[in-house]
């Protein structure tokens, strides 16, 4: 096939290398560019947003929702993993929480649940009832089994109620005999087709437990997640992020906690990341406003020597030195951007940051020399910008775009008939003092001292549903790729090729001279 290309548009529209050489002056934004058009083969809908941060970690759709604590909690991380992303749980919060947040998520859908929860013999409805409160558990079935594993009965969801707290589990159980299992050695090749099986065959039995040749529990099949397994192989748009065992993939932040004399807490991080690994966690975030620190390099190496083989998100960063530092640390994801969030005054307050899509460039240059990946974190407002950003980075970090949706831990408030959502920076001083200070290079109890946030407190009007905005978002990046001409992101970003765009011209851009009476989408 012939090359559709002319000398003419070449003189105007340049690739990365050439367009940024010729800006080492200026530093550029989103909006301060736009992309040409190139000849396309593909149709918007054929587009992949495939996106690999990790060998661990492959994302079918490439956005992250950011560590905020008006934005991501498990709630939000179920509902993006569900639609190909990936959720980051803030972490201002206390750690227990953060770990129950953790454990919502990866055990929210599986295929074979390898480790269920399970009880004991000696422990009453009462103490079930506990625990289910305690672990913010969503079902109220269990296997019962003994101190080796042994399967000894199945305790029903309907008796687990408050009216029967002081019956043993025992006296309230299916016994053995009566519950339905399947070997292990039985289920290799395709589980999934085997628990469909055997549910299509058992009219009524909702759950399937897996046994080894001693009848020691391996693990646990619902119905309703292998039909909700089923149905995702079917669909042809917005696939699950899954890890190895099918569970919903999930991230956590932390941060370069310190200890009473100033020094950075090992301990502390150790056992906590520690507990996150327990629960399933597929990679750690180290947030901060400044990851070209040493703190930051401290728990980056601190964490990788502990745990090789977990994958390590670090930031933020606008500089290639920034991001060789935190590679040489031991970090696989940089996240780039200081000051572009809508919620935040960084650069107002501090005097400091660069535009985002220059910062972009100039931190994918190094992390090519360094063998890891970027994260554009912050500046996003609309599908155009993801676009512009993925000819540059690996996937985007969003958080306003995200903080309207229901999924969201904002508090919902009414004003004048209209439904808004509690948005804030992590840099304002709410956040601050409900425990984000160690985030901008503060102790936990000194939240207040700061002399200038560098975050607003805002309300965002209450957005449709995540899926529905995600579907949003990946069609506006499908047809950006369309236009040209890129069926996967490393096309996007090979065929990239960008102009300089004026402020009439961004005017241009947007819907003009009209009374506007329908928003698009």
């Amino acid at each position: 096939m012939a090359a559709f290309t002319s000398t003419i548009d070449s003189a105007f529209y340049r690739p990365a290398d050439e367009f940024f050489a010729q800006q080492t002056d200026l530093a550029l934004t989103y909006d301060d560019v736009t992309l040409a058009t190139l000849h396309s083969e593909v149709l918007p809908r054929d587009a992949v947003l495939e996106t690999m941060l990790h060998e661990r970690l492959r994302l079918p759709l490439p956005i992250v929702s950011a560590d905020m604590d008006t934005v991501t909690e498990s709630r939000m991380a179920i509902g993006i993993a569900q639609s190909g992303g990936l959720g980051l749980i803030h972490c201002n919060l206390p750690e227990k929480q953060q770990l129950s947040e953790v454990s919502r998520v990866k055990n929210n859908v599986h295929g074979l649940i390898q480790d269920p929860i399970k009880v004991a013999p000696d422990q009453s409805i009462g103490d079930v009832l506990a625990m289910v409160e305690e672990r913010g558990f969503s079902f109220r079935t269990f296997p019962v089994v003994d101190e080796r594993d042994k399967l000894l009965g199945l305790l029903s969801g309907h008796v687990v109620r408050p009216r029967y707290a002081a019956i043993r589990v025992p006296d309230a159980m299916t016994p053995r005999a009566q519950v339905h299992t399947v070997l292990a050695r039985e289920i290799a090749g395709d589980p999934i087709a085997r628990a469909d099986r055997f549910f299509s065959e058992h009219i009524g039995i909702h759950k399937l437990l897996v046994v080894d040749d001693q009848d020691r529990l391996c693990g646990l099949f619902t119905i309703s997640d292998i039909e909700r397994i089923l149905h995702e192989r079917k669909a042809q748009t917005m696939k699950p992020a899954r890890d190895d065992h099918f569970r919903l993939l999930c991230g956590a932040a932390v941060t370069a906690t310190r200890n009473s004399t100033g020094e950075i807490d090992r301990d502390r991080i150790l056992a906590h990341v520690g507990g996150l690994v327990e629960r399933g966690v597929d990679v750690v975030a180290v947030s901060t406003a400044h990851g070209f620190s040493s703190g930051v390099g401290d728990v980056v190496r601190l964490l990788r020597g502990n745990f090789r083989d977990l994958p390590i998100i670090a930031g933020n960063v606008t500089s290639a030195a920034g991001v060789e530092f935190l590679a040489a640390a031991g970090a696989n994801i940089v996240k780039v951007g200081q000051g572009p969030g809508s919620i935040c005054t960084t650069r107002v307050v501090a005097g400091v940051g660069i535009p985002q899509l220059t910062a972009l460039y100039v931190c994918a240059k190094a992390a090519a020399g360094c063998g890891v990946r970027i994260l554009a974190d912050g500046g996003i407002v609309k599908s155009g910008d993801i676009v512009k950003a993925l000819t540059l980075a690996d996937g985007v970090i969003c958080g306003g775009l995200l903080a309207g949706c229901p999924e969201a831990p904002g508090q919902i408030m009414e004003i004048n008939g209209k439904l808004y959502k509690q948005y804030r920076g992590m840099g304002s001083l709410a956040a601050m003092q409900a425990g984000s200070a160690a985030r901008y290079g503060h102790g936990a109890k000194d939240t207040v001292r700061k002399i200038a946030a560098e975050g607003v407190e805002a309300l965002k009007e209450l957005s449709p549903p995540l899926d529905t905005v995600l579907l949003q978002l990946a069609g506006g990046v499908q047809s950006g790729m369309g236009y040209l001409g890129a069926r996967t992101l490393a096309d996007l970003r090979a065929k990239a090729r960008y102009i300089r765009v004026t402020p009439a011209g961004q005017r241009e851009s947007a819907p003009h001279d009209i009374v506007e009476v329908k928003t698009g989408g």
